[in-house]
C-alpha cells in the first residue's frame, strides 16, 4: 500500500499525463461541470464510478454510501440529488450496487451494530419482506446476491418517490432512474431492467 508521499507523487504524475494528453483538460474542468449522470453507489473501495464506467472527471456526479442507499429521509443524499437535478440538470440517475456488498451481507445476517445497524435498517426490512423468496434460493451466496439486486431496485423506487424527482418529472424535465449492479469478480456492470422515466 502506498504511503502518503507516494499518493501525492502519483497524483502529480497523473496531472502531468492528463496535461500531455489534453493541454486544456483542467481549464475545462475549472470552467464547467456539466455531467449527464448522477451515480449513487456503495462506498466500497473496489467500485470507483469513473473507472468502471470509462467516464472522465466532470462526466459523472457521484454520491457514495454504505450499500448505495437512497432513503428520502437522508439529508445528505437528497441534497446531492437536488443539486444534480435542479442545478446540474443531469438526465440520468444511476443506482449501482455490487455483488458481495458488506452492508447488504450485514443486513442479511443481522450482524451490524451501532450506526451501521441503523443505516441498513431499510435493507433488513427488505430482507424480511422477501424472506420467503430468499429461502428458496440454493445457498447463502445466492441469497446475498439476490438481496444486493433487490436493494438496488428498492433504492430506484425510493428515488422515484422523492420530492425532487417528482417535481422534475412534473415540470417535464427529462430524467431517468436506472438500477445497475456491478460484479467485482469480473468487472462487468449489469442493467437490472428497472429504469423509470416518470411517475407512472
Amino acid at each position: 500500500m502506498p504511503d502518503m508521499q507516494e499518493i501525492f507523487a502519483a497524483n502529480r504524475a497523473w496531472a502531468d499525463r492528463m496535461r500531455e494528453i489534453d493541454p486544456g483538460f483542467f481549464d475545462q474542468l475549472v470552467n464547467q461541470q456539466a455531467p449527464e449522470y448522477l451515480w449513487i453507489g456503495c462506498s466500497d473501495s473496489r467500485v470507483p464510478a469513473n473507472q468502471i464506467t470509462g467516464l472522465q472527471p466532470g462526466e459523472v456526479f457521484v454520491h457514495r454510501n454504505v450499500a448505495n442507499i437512497a432513503p428520502e429521509g437522508d439529508l445528505n443524499c437528497q441534497a446531492v440529488v437536488q443539486y444534480a437535478v435542479e442545478v446540474l440538470g443531469i438526465r440520468h440517475i444511476v443506482v449501482c450496487g455490487h455483488y458481495g456488498c458488506g452492508g447488504v451481507l450485514a443486513a442479511l445476517t443481522g450482524q451490524a451494530t451501532g450506526h451501521a445497524r441503523r443505516w441498513i435498517d431499510g435493507i433488513v426490512k427488505l430482507r424480511d419482506r422477501h424472506a420467503g423468496m430468499l429461502a428458496t434460493l440454493a445457498d447463502d451466496d445466492a441469497r446475498h446476491a439476490r438481496l444486493c439486486e433487490l436493494n438496488v431496485v428498492e433504492q430506484v423506487r425510493n428515488l422515484s418517490r422523492s420530492q425532487v424527482v417528482r417535481d422534475a418529472w412534473s415540470r417535464g424535465q427529462p430524467l431517468l432512474i436506472h438500477g445497475w449492479i456491478y460484479a467485482i469478480a469480473d468487472g462487468v456492470l449489469k442493467d437490472l431492467g428497472v429504469t423509470l422515466s416518470g411517475p407512472e
